[in-house]
């Protein structure tokens, strides 16, 4: 059927959601109480609390900002304590205890002796300017880390006027700065700064001088689009994917899969991508993210400059449904020669799959105009997610790249070597050699590319 359900509206311009992941990793480093990720109604997420809380070198950076910023936003307070009541650090209520205990446990003493206040800022100073570089691989690579480490370094930080100033602007402005926590940045009435990724980026670049544009990065697909999809599939009676690898993103693609709950997954009989000999080979990564069955179609061409993708699949869909009872399409192709196969078969349910910038404005009115639901791939190509399908495709192409190019058994090579040196070697002089100068072997990369294999000196 051409249209869906009546009352089913196709895609209405629904917003994708920002992210909340790299908002969440800096409130917990930062040290924002555990309350604020267990209410729901906050940004920070409590499952990224809970694995940061297993990491110690992200423990350590939230615990020092923790004693920190209590130190910062009750200094006189806390001075007094220490000057007239010669009460330490230890046994000071406004201190948080647990935060200095956490830290002996994992290694790092901050009580000393004969320490006055100012010295034990100076002190958690040097270790968060030293700690913080441990956090590094918290963030993803196309996060400038150079903007987010200046956040966890205090100006003047390691001297008297520096910390005393420090102070006095933070408690000068303490309703600017996010959940009243310390940190390195211009307090100025932005609202809540560490409200989503998208916000807090574009800020921490704007801070620099700089301007972060890569939205799609920071966005995650509205829970209006994912219902949606969910939805479709679960009204449909045998779903099939069928995917055109031409005119779709193998990427993006996979962040979709990736996000689908197992209960839509299990929905889908099988994913058939129909691909080119020139089509990204980043496709072959795709079952790394789905349980459901993939069947991979590689179309030859009869013609270098024709493809006959488009006609497999139209061919293809059609067997689906006619033959093995499909009544239901996530068609994933940006293409708009695939309006004839939806029009055609009138009585299959078709989702489309589409990249908002290779679809052109007369298809999307057309689904439009019959009710067919269509949702951008790119919505759930996102943070983390994006970086982390790319080095799966990257390192299985290296994988094989190397395996169809590298040729060295070592034992071959022993056996030719003893023979043209006529070495006569004993069995345990010649494991002593193996296990001194062949087993350490490495690569040296120069910095034009080239490779070559070095024994040890």
């Amino acid at each position: 059927m051409i249209s869906n359900e009546p009352g089913t509206p196709a895609y209405s311009g629904f917003k994708s959601r920002s992210t909340y992941q790299i908002v969440s990793i800096t409130a917990y480093l930062l040290g924002v109480g555990k309350g604020i990720f267990e209410n729901e109604n906050e940004p920070p997420q409590m499952e990224v609390y809970r694995q940061l809380d297993q990491d110690k070198n992200a423990r350590i950076v939230r615990n020092l900002c923790r004693l920190r910023t209590a130190i910062e936003r009750r200094y006189k307070t806390i001075l007094d304590k220490m000057r007239y009541e010669y009460k330490s650090l230890m046994t000071i209520e406004e201190i948080p205890q647990d935060a200095i205990q956490q830290l002996s446990e994992d290694g790092v003493s901050l009580v000393k002796a004969r320490y006055t206040l100012i010295d034990y800022v100076v002190q958690i100073n040097k270790l968060l300017s030293d700690r913080v570089n441990n956090c590094r691989a918290l963030f993803p690579i196309w996060v400038n880390w150079d903007y987010i480490r200046a956040v966890f370094i205090m100006p003047g930080g390691l001297t008297e006027d520096g910390i005393k100033s420090e102070a006095a602007v933070y408690c000068g402005n303490l309703g600017a700065y996010p959940y009243q926590v310390y940190l390195n940045w211009p307090p100025s009435e932005q609202g809540n700064i560490l409200y989503n990724d998208r916000k807090f980026l574009q800020l921490l670049y704007e801070w620099n001088e700089d301007e972060f544009t890569d939205l799609s990065k920071v966005s995650d697909a509205a829970v209006t689009t994912k219902n949606h999809i969910y939805g479709f599939l679960e009204k449909s009676q045998r779903a099939v994917m069928v995917v055109d690898c031409e005119n779709s993103d193998p990427y993006k693609l996979c962040a979709v899969l990736k996000a689908m709950p197992m209960e839509s997954t299990q929905k889908i009989a099988k994913i058939i991508l129909y691909s080119d000999p020139h089509a990204a080979t980043a496709w072959e990564i795709l079952h790394s993210y789905t349980d459901v069955p993939t069947e991979y179609r590689l179309i030859d061409r009869i013609k270098e400059n024709k493809s006959l993708v488009d006609a497999k699949l139209i061919a293809g869909t059609c067997k689906e449904h006619y033959e093995n009872q499909a009544d239901s399409f996530v068609l994933v192709s940006s293409d708009s020669d695939y309006w004839g196969l939806i029009s055609t078969l009138e009585r299959a349910n078709f989702l489309v799959m589409v990249e908002s910038d290779k679809c052109g404005p007369d298809i999307k009115r057309a689904l439009m105009q019959h009710n067919i639901f269509y949702c951008y791939i790119d919505d759930f190509y996102s943070g983390n997610s994006s970086y982390d399908i790319k080095v799966t495709a990257l390192v299985r192409a290296a994988r094989k790249y190397l395996a169809e190019r590298v040729r060295l058994n070592v034992n071959d090579m022993l056996r030719s070597i003893y023979y043209s040196t006529r070495a006569d070697m004993t069995e345990a002089e010649q494991k002593q050699f193996y296990n001194k100068f062949i087993k350490p072997m490495h690569l040296k990369i120069e910095d034009n590319g080239d490779v070559t294999i070095l024994l040890r000196d």
